[in-house]
């Protein structure tokens, strides 16, 4: 394993097509939620906890091995906005497209024909932490790192917030990460015995709802 790998997947240059996604900030600055540095904050801590846990599980359970299509399902279970699995399974093709450039498998090959329009963007990023030499903690971890660090970049273009300020609240939220990366690998360990009733279905409210508003919006810089 080189765990050199995990700096290229987790490296916001890999062009897997995250630059082009808030994380739910864009709908967040507009409704008054993010206004600086103390309010991200608080979203990313909310949104680390809640759908970053649940993609670093899945995360998790795709680079153990677990069935890619009941993960999938499972993923389309646990996220209720029609313009999030929209997004998400848009974010996994490009994604996909990206990892058997970088790391070439069959295993990539055979799920990009099962799933053609693209599986659940955290399902794809564990198969590609696999094809990478990485496990199931390296992918918890990357997937951990964006459910926040998008938010975080996000709001530098839409409030232009200070970049150094945005970095500090990805700081302050490191030992967090370090607890929801621990507790996704526990869950997709379980899913090995148990099955994907055993991944976490925390859910952010206000990230769905805004999501759905987000998506009818006429002009909008980024496409969630």
């Amino acid at each position: 394993m080189s765990r050199a790998a995990l700096l290229v997947l987790a490296d916001g240059r890999f062009p897997a097509g995250g630059h082009a996604h808030s994380g739910g900030a864009e709908a967040a600055v507009k409704a008054g939620r993010i206004t600086g540095a103390a309010s991200l904050e608080d979203f990313c801590r909310g949104r680390l906890h809640t759908a970053g846990l649940v993609a670093a599980s899945l995360a998790a359970a795709a680079a153990l091995g677990v069935d890619t299509v009941a993960l999938d399902r499972a993923a389309d279970a646990r996220t209720p906005s029609p313009a999030l699995r929209t997004a998400a399974r848009k974010l996994g093709r490009q994604l996909m497209r990206a990892a058997r450039a970088t790391w070439p498998s069959g295993e990539l090959d055979a799920v990009a024909r099962e799933f053609p329009k693209g599986a659940h963007q955290p399902v794809v990023l564990g198969l590609a932490a696999r094809a990478a030499g990485l496990g199931a903690v390296d992918a918890a971890y990357c997937a951990a790192y964006e459910s926040v660090s998008g938010a975080a970049s996000a709001t530098v273009r839409l409030l232009s917030l200070d970049p150094f300020d945005a970095t500090g609240v990805l700081a302050r939220l490191a030992p967090e990460m370090d607890r929801v990366a621990d507790r996704a690998v526990e869950a997709a360990r379980r899913v090995v015995d148990d099955g994907v009733d055993a991944l976490p279905a925390a859910s952010g409210v206000l990230l769905e709802i805004g999501a759905e508003s987000h998506a009818a919006w006429p002009v909008r810089l980024f496409a969630s």
